[in-house]
């Protein structure tokens, strides 16, 4: 408890209690919304703000990160389970649990292996691409919700959109007329006085209108009936092949959150002045995912609108999150019969407002500007996630990222340096000028570790250095070896390679610079010959240069 209230005194104590409020009034009809996104009960969206909220808030190192499911891992969650069970059934209900249970004990195991870097595999655009898929998908079962149109909440994005456009005679007016309202009151609103909950002001208003106006019987669908009464402890029994075939799609969602849950925690730590540990926080992750798939609810991660909200509010510390899981508890215990006449077109509008900046045109629209590629592996990433899945989108994420890691590893910076140490020459350049650093001397830096992706790249680049300077032009070759950090064996053999060919240019290899870290395993590959020459200023390049080449070092 008193991790959750550090930062907490007299003085911002009314201002922590009213952003609870805020929160409350924020997060009841975005997960309701997001429940039904996954394709589970409300209560499964109103569960998951008591139990595991408590847990992430007394837990996590952040003093601000609001822990709820998000409209891309309900997306997720239909979409991977949806393929195994029909949405609305008890072993659909009951997949869902195990799944987040399944990513508890991921996040267990990242903070105990301390292995949150794999998240840094999923790059900024890969996030873009993979999280903009779901929200499109999203975006069409929202808006046949809006229009009073009945789709196939679990089916693939071709088929919704058929459905959709199929369907489109049976819309009805009533409902188009509170979801046009609703966005309305929500963009409109938005802008007029940020501070006001206008989700919660379009959910009583659009629910009164419905029941005064009767508008149930004029076809205008409601939520229903809500059970009453606080969570319970569960368990999901399963086949072990059941379990195993959610494995897959819980790593996806775990790893997801882990990208997004560390970067919203690190942000806010940096702005606000405050600590924050990535382990902790993988470990609140993991028990808050376990507390929800045992009591009822699904797979939990960080909300970036809520904890921005939070940050707005004044908020800087998790009593707002505790606020929240107290009156989501009374009104599971005391007030579900005000949820039952909520109408689903105010619903639908509600997550569509708010999953409309996750369809990340402002981030396509930047990428495509900044750089090409990135901006393509975002776009395949998008296309893979709507067309073929979630499944197959987040793997294409993984490769397309070594791609990456690979296409930038093999093309490092490689240059002539001038007896100062600065660069006079891109060896990588489409035609090389054939300079020196020194009479006779060249001195040649990459600024990467030496290793199999960029070891030939390497070797080559040395050998059109000395040919381009001409015949007899070069007898002392120094690697600067600053950057050079580590090496492994397939570039040590493209470094012996380059060593004979030195050797029977009659040229000498000498070392600059060389990092006491890495000069045992050098030693130990055979880079560092036996007795190397080694030039550590711009007067030993100067001396070198006036050398014979009479032996090779």
């Amino acid at each position: 408890m008193q991790r959750a209230l550090t930062g907490l005194n007299r003085s911002n104590l009314v201002t922590e209690l009213l952003a609870g409020i805020t929160l409350l009034a924020i997060a009841i009809p975005l997960n309701i919304g997001y429940a039904q996104i996954a394709g589970l009960p409300a209560t499964a969206g109103l569960y998951a703000l008591v139990v595991p909220t408590v847990i992430y808030a007394l837990v996590v190192s952040s003093r601000q990160v609001v822990a709820s499911p998000d409209a891309a891992a309900a997306a997720l969650v239909a979409s991977s389970i949806g393929g195994l069970a029909a949405a609305g059934s008890e072993s659909y209900a009951t997949m869902a649990l195990a799944q987040a249970i399944i990513c508890g004990v991921l996040f267990v195991m990242l903070a105990v292996f301390k292995l949150g870097f794999l998240a840094n595999f999923l790059s900024k655009p890969i996030l873009i691409g993979f999280v903009g898929g779901l929200a499109l998908d999203i975006l069409v079962s929202q808006i046949a919700k809006m229009l009073g149109v009945s789709i196939e909440s679990g089916g693939e994005f071709v088929e919704k959109v058929a459905g959709l456009v199929g369907g489109l005679g049976t819309a009805n007016g009533w409902s188009i007329l509170i979801a046009v309202a609703a966005v309305i009151v929500l963009l409109g609103g938005r802008r007029l006085i940020a501070a006001v909950p206008w989700a919660l002001v379009v959910m009583v208003a659009a629910t009164v209108f419905v029941v005064v106006a009767n508008l149930d019987e004029a076809g205008v669908a409601v939520l229903g009936e809500v059970p009453a009464g606080p969570p319970t402890l569960t368990w999901p029994v399963l086949t072990w092949v059941q379990w195993l075939a959610l494995v897959p799609s819980a790593i996806a969602l775990t790893l997801v959150t882990t990208a997004e849950g560390l970067l919203v925690s690190r942000a806010y730590g940096e702005k606000r002045g405050y600590p924050t540990s990535p382990n902790r926080d993988l470990l609140a992750f993991g028990l808050g995912n376990i507390a929800a798939g045992a009591q009822g609810s699904f797979a939990v991660g960080s909300s970036t609108s809520r904890t921005a909200a939070m940050d707005q509010a004044g908020s800087r510390t998790q009593l707002p999150s505790l606020v929240l899981a107290v009156g989501t508890l009374l009104l599971l215990m005391f007030g579900t019969g005000l949820l039952a006449e909520i109408p689903s077109p105010a619903i639908g509008a509600i997550v569509a407002v708010a999953i409309l900046p996750l369809l990340g045109i402002k981030d396509f629209t930047r990428l495509w500007r900044q750089d090409r590629f990135e901006f393509a592996i975002g776009a395949v990433c998008f296309l893979v996630t709507l067309f073929i899945g979630s499944i197959p989108g987040i793997l294409v994420a993984f490769v397309l990222s070594l791609i990456n890691v690979a296409k930038r590893a093999s093309a490092p910076a490689i240059d002539v340096l001038t007896a100062d140490g600065d660069p006079q020459d891109s060896l990588l350049a489409d035609a090389p000028k054939g300079t020196t650093t020194a009479p006779g001397v060249i001195v040649v830096r990459m600024a990467a570790p030496l290793f199999f992706a960029n070891g030939a790249v390497f070797t080559e680049a040395v050998k059109t250095a000395v040919t381009a300077a001409g015949p007899g032009a070069v007898h002392t070759v120094v690697i600067d070896m600053e950057a050079v950090t580590d090496t492994d064996v397939t570039a040590a053999e493209s470094f012996e390679s380059l060593t004979d060919w030195l050797s029977d240019n009659r040229i000498r290899l000498a070392f600059s610079r060389m990092r006491d870290d890495a000069r045992p395993r050098l030693e130990r590959l055979g880079i560092l010959t036996a007795q190397p020459v080694f030039a550590t200023n711009r007067a030993a390049v100067v001396e070198l240069s006036d050398r014979p080449s009479d032996s090779n070092a």
